[in-house]
């Protein structure tokens, strides 16, 4: 029996506009293409990728046209590319998992712009742009929220692939919460995948094993199994990239990194000619939309104190690991 990613890898391979959406037609409209690797609806960083996108849509209308390819296996990056870049002006990777892709691909396609939503600093390439959201950063700031939430004096974080700046993520949660609470417990694991329910379910009803009561992640998909055993055990998440406090008890905070903000900005430089190559870092210091921390129904002396461990990152007092 095939699988849901076969499918979906072989009616990529047949024909990439199958996953095409044309959002809008203009005589001189800019054409932008967009790969989101995983789901829109993910709750996580594709979501929000994808409600910037409709931000801009509804900003400029007929100005832009927008192709778009989503869920797709990480096998079928390089075509996926190849098909946007052959028909699109800037050519939008959401996710660092697109990078290697992007400038594979790009150097066959010296006209067309490229923009890398959560892109890294590292090799320049004269039509790439890479947008670091910065999320060690954030997750020191949601690792102090978690241990101010915490009510057994642990906590978890489940990353999907083990990579550095998944990784380097987890590790400044941890210290953001020890830098409220030095003893905390602190559970992290990697599940491989950012989108299978199964292991993230697993890993963790593992933490919650261990006393977690306080869950952050960086998963898209994979948040499914986060969710299902959250909510078997009554433990709580931290949830990422959008405020949407109050539409789930499960959720008690939120760290907002604008991936959905990088991808309008990415479309607004393209439609005033002021796009510019070159790596480029977002996090707090661009402001509330690209990077910020919320408690849900937080006290005075939790915002207050949020509030101060994000303004000694921005002034350099509190150093984080890249990522």
């Amino acid at each position: 029996m095939l699988s849901r990613r076969s499918v979906l890898r072989g009616a990529l391979l047949t024909g990439a506009l199958a996953f095409s959406t044309t959002f809008a037609h203009a005589a001189e409209a800019l054409k932008v293409g967009i790969l989101i690797p995983g789901s829109k609806s993910d709750k996580g960083w594709m979501e929000s990728s994808y409600d910037g996108l409709m931000a801009a849509q509804k900003k400029y209308g007929d100005k832009i046209k927008v192709q778009m390819i989503e869920n797709i296996n990480y096998a079928d990056m390089d075509q996926a590319l190849t098909n946007l870049a052959s028909k699109n002006e800037l050519v939008i990777g959401v996710g660092g998992q697109t990078q290697a892709s992007v400038y594979k691909i790009a150097k066959r396609f010296p006209k067309v712009h490229f923009s890398i939503v959560g892109g890294n600093e590292g090799e320049s390439a004269p039509n790439i742009a890479g947008y670091d959201v910065k999320q060690a950063e954030i997750a020191y700031v949601a690792g102090a929220a978690a241990a101010m939430l915490s009510k057994t004096g642990a906590i978890s974080y489940v990353g999907g692939l083990e990579i550095p700046s998944i990784v380097n993520a987890g590790k400044e949660f941890g210290n953001g919460a020890k830098s409220i609470n030095p003893n905390i417990k602190y559970t992290e694991n990697y599940t491989g995948d950012f989108d299978d329910v199964a292991k993230a379910k697993e890993a963790t009803l593992a933490a919650i094993a261990q006393g977690a009561d306080i869950h952050y992640h960086i998963l898209n998909l994979g948040l499914r199994g986060m969710e299902q055993a959250a909510k078997e055990k009554g433990t709580h998440i931290i949830g990422s990239y959008t405020d949407r406090c109050g539409t789930d008890p499960l959720y008690v905070a939120y760290s907002i990194t604008g991936t959905g903000f990088q991808v309008q900005y990415a479309i607004d430089e393209a439609v005033k000619g002021s796009w510019k190559p070159g790596y480029k870092e977002f996090g707090l210091k661009m402001g509330p939309e690209a990077s910020n921390m919320v408690i849900c129904g937080a006290t005075p002396e939790q915002k207050a104190k949020l509030d101060s461990i994000m303004k000694d990152l921005l002034d350099g007092k509190i150093s984080v690991l890249k990522g």
